[in-house]
């Protein structure tokens, strides 16, 4: 089947190239007056809208959805790619990413093309908005969570490179979310929903108010939205870190404790955990092995800590916000306009109590930690020898389940201010179109963080007692016996509360004018011209605590940092022929942007496309751009912080016994011994920006066709009917990452290459104790595929009105080149990092209606999907151990909705829905770090979800 779908995919894409095409995803035009502004052109005439490929998401599609924040709507589009949403329990499981733009905890985002979040610009109402705050980095990207569903009359989705039109971070496209704006009367919307099994209770209130006069208009709007969590435990395939393998995969942090260390006493090193039960454990020096009578068995599989059940499938969300606009028309030709919003999201993540790892093999990249020293005097040590980092500790692993799980509480606010004066006037015979805008954006963040830890004073509790005894509050701390073990008084001593801020702030003007400047014999030639400043300036705040060094968690230290750009831009359009021989109307766009950033100096970037009208059925369009996306806050000046990653070591025996499989030869030169094996999966990655970093520069190209056959217009089948196919291009050079860990590591192994080696540090034991990972301009990513889609609208019968949509996206190449040509693992079809690009995603909606009903049936199909097993490879769950791959099988969700609308005051409208009908699970992932799947590409295990909706208007 697969094989029959790449044939088809080929046949479709070889007879389109002969076309050299390009179009846009058309949708029902939005209400035109004199003359219209749209997504992908500065210039301000009706005809040139769809000129680039644009789609438009209306209320109603929107509404279709059953979803309730905006960014879980964008990420079902087939172009978007892998992006945070409440899915994602990020705090205390990812660590810091390496961009300094923090861990995003909460927040929603969107990707397009699969080229990052952070290389898409979102506008409201055509004006950039804020990035996001999560009070654990300076964000590049926006959190869509800070924008009210509620407000929303449409989103305009620009998949094309639009850097010349908007300026930086465009490059894979634009999301612009109009506002609503002319409503007159009152609306309230009730909504209600919960998954199958009775858990994840979504509710919300949206009101929304409005009234015009002759020279005003007002828009008033408010919403709730409070999302219940859903917890890992309560799911089969997300209770165990890696689903169809116990707890293989499980922790060497354990509520009992790992010790590694050498017995000064028979030279022998040891690896023992307590027996259970034993909460104050008897060590024999004496005995050897691990056949032992006292209260210690060595450590095995069947010892590690399942620490998933700990864990979110969902997280709590609770959004609140209100927002106003409000316009005066001075006279017909001028207006003023005034814009405010203010949004609060209070979100939790939530992760399994925080282990404690010391010794030199604990790899945390904290001195405290990794020079441990553990005092023979300690009351609860049961060794009777000193545990010295520096002579005979290797590593200990516990974790203290009575300080309970870690959870970190979110409070986000965000300020919107924006105001402008809109105008036209005549010249000669043509009318000219100017605005003038001014908008001010904060984003403020804190988190709060309970169950962590002081190893400061963890250090000092476990020391000479005595000099534990001359700091006030500090009691010695039992980690030798069992759950239970340490007291309310210990934990008083080592559990601080630790509180995180950050912030961005955004301050911009532009004006703008736009016109026709000459006739030319196909048309006047219109244009565009204008200027934007902006400011951005952002900072993080880590608690003292940790800026100090003595967090026992994830470290990071302060960010700050500001920079401004100046930019001017022109576009024109140019008719060239209009009723010839060879069409309709054929039409050239040009554009360029100068930008001067107080940070790297000037930037250029051009646009061109053609539009070619063939005939009334028949339109060909095609788009080169070039593009940029300035280094952010973050990746500019984020100072150092960790992320905690899931690599294998290919000089380690695998956990089920397979062998190493790296080179032994170089293994041994990286200073490993024979027999060595991993202790822990997780390995600490030091990140931090770059302030010698250059922008990221990018070409883009689209081409494609939309075709209109008069046949299926007003027939008997057949309203309308719209075949739409666009090929599109991305290539992106000096991309603004750190090379891939994993593909680090191996590459080290594999040839010994300071490049690769250098900032890799090994314990004498062989173990990784240091791994730094910077941010670096890498060699490029290229990106290209198809977009299909179909639309047609049946003509209405005694059976109702029904209309078909279906959009196709087939990604046909993702090459990512890193330092020094290496190539990165991420391609179509492939699952890595969490992250997946299917080679086929597919969308078909059937809408009907009939007097007051109306329903649909949504499909959304995912293809399969590759991903390499590791060391889950010795487990039968591994579809293919022989190869050490597995497959995700391609996974199809049906979604449903009916309504009927009253005809009561001014309508009232009951509305229900399930998505995921038919309960589809999603495939299992191996290689993901957290319940057992993908969670920005598929639904959670179990979820079937449903949904009430009322909607009256008066």
């Amino acid at each position: 089947m697969k094989l029959r779908r790449q044939r088809l995919a080929i046949a479709v894409h070889c007879s389109l190239l002969l076309a050299v095409p390009s179009i846009v995803l058309a949708q029902d035009a939005p209400t035109t007056l004199d003359a219209v502004q749209v997504t992908g052109t500065r210039i301000k005439r009706a005809e040139l809208e769809g000129q680039v490929p644009v789609q438009t998401l209306t209320r109603e599609d929107i509404e279709r959805s059953g979803l309730n924040s905006i960014g879980e709507v964008l990420q079902e589009l087939t172009g978007s790619g892998s992006a945070l949403n409440t899915k994602f329990n990020s705090s205390g499981n990812f660590g810091f990413p390496p961009d300094g733009g923090g861990v995003g905890a909460g927040s929603a985002q969107v990707d397009l093309r699969h080229l990052g979040s952070k290389r898409v610009l979102v506008l409201v109402d055509g004006i950039r908005w804020i990035n996001e705050a999560s009070a654990s980095g300076v964000g590049a990207a926006t959190d869509l969570n800070t924008i009210p569903l509620a407000i929303v009359e449409r989103i305009e989705v620009l998949e094309d490179g639009a850097s010349s039109l908007y300026g930086s971070d465009a490059i894979a496209g634009v999301v612009n979310i109009i506002t609503r704006r002319e409503f007159d009367g009152g609306q309230v919307t009730l909504n209600y929903g919960q998954f199958s099994k009775g858990d994840g209770t979504q509710q919300g209130i949206d009101l929304a108010w409005g009234h015009s006069t002759e020279r005003t208009s007002l828009f008033l709007g408010a919403s709730y939205t409070d999302q219940d969590p859903v917890y890992s435990r309560t799911r089969e395939q997300s209770r165990f870190p890696t689903p169809g393998t116990g707890v293989a995969f499980g922790s060497s942090a354990t509520p009992y404790g790992r010790f590694i260390f050498a017995d000064p006493n028979s030279g022998e090193v040891v690896d023992l955990t307590p027996n259970t039960g034993a909460t104050s454990p008897v060590y024999d020096s004496s005995q050897t092995g691990c056949d032992r009578t006292d209260d210690y068995h060595c450590f095995s599989t069947a010892d590690r800590f399942n620490f998933a059940e700990y864990n979110l499938l969902v997280t709590p969300s609770e959004r609140k916000g209100v927002f106003g606009q409000f316009r005066f028309f001075i006279n017909d030709n001028l207006h003023w306009y005034v814009k405010a919003l203010g949004n609060r999201r209070e979100s939790t993540n939530q992760a399994a109590p925080e282990p404690l790892f010391l010794g030199p093999e604990a790899g945390t990249g904290n001195p405290l930690a990794d020079n441990i020293f553990i005092s023979a005097l300690n009351p609860y040590n049961p060794f009777g020898f000193d545990l010295d980092s520096e002579d005979n500790l290797i590593l200990i692993g516990r974790r203290p389940v009575e300080g309970g799980a870690r959870v970190f509480e979110q409070k986000v606010d965000t300020q919107y201010f924006n105001t402008g004066l809109v105008g036209s006037f005549g010249a000669g015979n043509r009318t000219w179109f100017w605005d003038v805008n001014a908008a001010y954006s904060k984003n403020e963040a804190e988190q709060t963080n309970y169950g962590s830890y002081n190893i400061n004073n963890i250090a000092l509790a476990l020391g000479d007692p005595a000099a534990c005894a001359a700091v006030a509050g500090c009691v010695p701390l039992n980690i030798f016996g069992g759950p239970g073990t340490i007291t309310p008084e210990m934990l008083a001593w080592i559990q601080p509360v630790v509180r995180d801020r950050s912030e961005n702030k955004l301050t911009l003007a532009s004006a703008n004018l736009s016109g026709d400047l000459f006739d030319m014999p196909a048309g006047p030639l219109a244009f565009a011209a204008g200027y934007e400043y902006r400011k951005y300036e952002g900072w993080y705040q880590p608690d003292p605590l940790t800026v100090a060094g003595h967090y026992n968690g994830v470290p990071s230290l302060p960010t700050a940092g500001e920079y401004d750009v100046n930019e001017v831009f022109v576009e024109l359009s140019v008719p060239i022929f209009a009723k010839s021989a060879l069409g309709e109307k054929l039409d050239l766009s040009l554009a360029g942007r100068y930008s001067d950033y107080s940070t790297f100096g000037g930037e250029f970037t051009p646009k061109y496309g053609l539009r070619w009208q063939v005939t009334d059925e028949f339109l060909l369009r095609t788009t080169y751009a070039e593009g940029f996306r300035a280094p952010s806050i973050g990746e500019l000046f984020g100072s150092a912080a960790r992320a905690d990653l899931q690599i294998s070591d290919p000089c380690s025996i695998g956990l089920g016994g397979t062998p190493p499989r790296g080179n032994p030869a170089n293994c041994a030169a990286l200073g490993v011994p024979s027999g060595f094996q991993q202790p822990n999966s997780q390995i600490s990655v030091t990140t931090g920006g770059n302030e010698l970093l250059d922008p990221e520069r990018s070409r883009s190209f689209s081409a494609g066709m939309v075709w209109s056959p008069g046949f299926a217009s007003d027939a008997s089948w057949s309203d309308r009917l719209d075949l739409e196919v666009t090929f599109y291009r991305h290539n992106l050079e000096g991309a603004i990452q750190a090379i891939d860990a994993q593909t680090q590591l191996d590459l080290c192994v594999e040839t010994l290459d300071p490049q690769y080696c250098d900032g890799i540090t090994r314990a004498a034991t062989g173990g990784i104790n240091g791994f730094n990972n910077r941010l670096v301009n890498l060699g490029y990513i290229k990106t290209d595929g198809w977009d299909v889609d179909l639309f047609w609208t049946l003509p209405e019968t005694a059976a109702g009105r029904f209309k078909l949509a279906w959009q196709n996206t087939f990604v046909t190449r993702y090459e990512a080149v890193g330092a020094g040509g290496s190539r990165q693992p991420r391609e179509p079809g492939v699952e890595v990092n969490d992250s997946a690009i299917p080679e086929w995603t597919s969308t078909a909606t059937l809408d009907w209606k009939l007097g007051n009903w109306n329903a649909s049936w949504s499909i959304r199909h995912i293809d399969e999907l590759t991903e390499d097993c590791g060391d889950a490879a010795a487990f039968p769950v591994c579809s293919d151990q022989a190869n050490g791959t597995n497959t995700l099988d391609a996974t199809t969700y049906h979604d449903a909705q009916v309504g009927y609308k009253f005809n009561w005051l001014k309508g009232l409208q009951l509305t229900a829905g399930v998505n995921n009908l038919f309960d589809e699970d999603p495939p299992i992932c191996l290689s993901c770090s957290l319940n057992g799947y993908d969670a920005s590409t598929y639904d959670i295990p179990q979820g079937r979800f449903w949904y009430l909706r009322a909607d009256l208007k008066f």
